[in-house]
């Protein structure tokens, strides 16, 4: 592989990831050409998640004003060949510089929304919360837990939402493939998890009846460093034979 060069470096902290299994007729309409929906267990998962992102620097330097921020993002899971990777149904921030650059390098289809977080943890017991949007059109993911933190196992569940290290998107109709690169984290599953709001104002009406339901699964985990690569179009044969 020819060398890559880094796009951007951040802290990804504070991962709240609520998890849920879906039919994949449901996600076929998003996977990038040369792609293939990824599975645990035979089942497909969509995961919504929010995090921090603080330290940002674009390029090598820093970006003013937005260096520390929120994000959620709704996304899915993905193969290409031996590549495991995620692809964004949409992504929400409160940063337009962030929206304007991610859309202009990645095609990725983020928005600007006003967001606010919250974390407290007392004796042992970590409570999480993400919100966007405002006055009826506010939605939220919380989460408690008071387990212990651990690395995901080999073919654990954890592991699968955890363990993808590619992003795939589309720019100009082709597909485009990054890497990023982060150590493994810990996580600890949620006592409870929860969304609360109108997701079909965000995702859609068939993505908003998804999150009226409980996730079948949620997790926290602590992030850390994380360098993200500049994408690159994936060429024509390589996406009719959809290996490495």
């Amino acid at each position: 592989m020819a060398q890559q060069r880094t796009f951007l470096t951040a802290e990804w902290k504070n991962l709240l990831m609520l998890n849920y299994a879906v039919e994949p007729d449901l996600l076929r309409p998003f996977v990038p050409a040369g792609t293939e929906l990824d599975t645990h267990d035979g089942m497909t998962y969509t995961s919504l998640i929010g995090f921090e992102f603080n330290k940002t620097r674009l390029l090598g330097r820093p970006v003013p004003f937005h260096q520390s921020f929120e994000e959620v993002n709704l996304r899915f899971y993905v193969r290409r060949g031996s590549r495991r990777g995620v692809v964004f149904i949409r992504e929400l921030v409160p940063k337009v510089a962030v929206t304007a650059i991610a859309r202009f390098a990645y095609g990725e289809n983020y928005s600007c929304v006003p967001m606010s977080h919250r974390l407290e943890s007392n004796a042992g017991r970590l409570s999480a919360e993400y919100s966007w949007g405002s006055d009826t059109a506010r939605c939220t993911i919380s989460a408690t837990t008071s387990r212990t933190p651990y690395l995901p196992s080999q073919g654990s569940l954890s592991e699968f939402i955890t363990e993808h290290y590619w992003g795939y998107a589309i720019r100009n109709g082709r597909t485009v493939e990054y890497q990023v690169d982060h150590p493994q984290w810990q996580v600890r599953e949620a006592d409870t998890a929860q969304f609360s709001g109108d997701g079909s104002r965000f995702y859609g009406s068939d993505f908003g009846r998804l999150l009226e339901r409980p996730p079948d699964s949620a997790f926290l985990a602590e992030g850390s460093a994380v360098t993200v690569f500049r994408g690159t179009p994936i060429s024509e044969p390589e996406m009719n034979a959809g290996t490495i």
